[in-house]
């Protein structure tokens, strides 16, 4: 029981601090220091999202499917990356640069293009989705590749395994933490990502919902909306969690 109250004891801290906040929040708005139509009070973001929430979960789903098959493709490309460059040392030194480089330029900045080339659909944002999440699983499996230890890859080779034992056996588990870190933070741009690709665009999502309103000054709804995104974004960084105790259970503590 004692291992577990530090657990409790932080996460009643970041309730408590949530909730202070709200509080702060209500009070400004309640109290006339900010204009409601400037800042929406709680209650109020809170009853949008009740009467709202029809509207908002039809174009969830429509953000979760572009999210989801995004984050797949991503994870395969990144995973096929760190592999590829981790294997030859040439393509390495070749497509590294070019990894780092594709971070540089604002996402922002592509989508419109994504748009114009691809339309409407969602094939561009399933492909702006790829290029924000592709990046941290890349790097962290080639980090964990990379990091390996020489001499139990020296004891498997003068043992007669060959790189495919290696690599199942050394490389790859000792890459999976490297692995589930860099998956918890492309689940987050998955859906951060979409969003943005939905603002230039489109016939349905929470991105698509969030111009609309915007349009219509209530921005009641459109903090709801963020509030949404955001919870959906730790429900996924959380299911990720899950998923790494379930495939790496010799790191699960008693």
């Amino acid at each position: 029981m004692t291992k577990k109250s530090p657990n409790i004891t932080n996460k009643l801290y970041s309730c408590s601090a949530v909730f202070a906040v709200l509080l702060i929040w209500q009070f400004i708005t309640g109290a006339g220091i900010v204009d409601a139509f400037l800042l929406p009070s709680p209650l109020g973001v809170a009853k949008a999202f009740f009467t709202e929430f029809p509207a908002l979960m039809g174009h969830s789903l429509t953000t979760l499917s572009e999210a989801f098959i995004g984050l797949g493709l991503g994870v395969f490309l990144g995973f096929f990356m760190a592999l590829i460059m981790d294997r030859f040392e040439i393509l390495y030194q070749a497509f590294y640069p070019l990894v780092i480089l594709t971070q540089t330029v604002p996402t922002v900045a592509i989508a419109p293009l994504l748009v114009l080339w691809f339309g409407y659909e969602m094939a561009p944002k399933i492909i702006l989705i790829v290029i924000t999440t592709f990046f941290p699983i890349t790097i962290g499996l080639l980090t964990g590749f990379r990091s390996a230890d020489p001499d139990a890859i020296s004891l498997l080779r003068a043992m007669g395994a060959g790189q495919g034992q290696i690599f199942f056996y050394i490389k790859l588990p000792g890459a999976l933490g490297q692995f589930f870190s860099g998956l918890r933070i492309s689940a987050s741009y998955a859906v951060v990502g979409a969003v943005i690709s939905e603002w230039l665009g489109g016939f349905g999502g929470l991105g698509v919902y969030m111009t609309r309103v915007k349009k219509a000054f209530s921005f009641d709804k459109m903090f709801a909306v963020i509030f949404l995104v955001s919870a959906i974004s730790l429900l996924l960084m959380n299911g990720v969690e899950l998923l790494q105790k379930f495939c790496m259970p010799w790191n699960r503590r008693e």
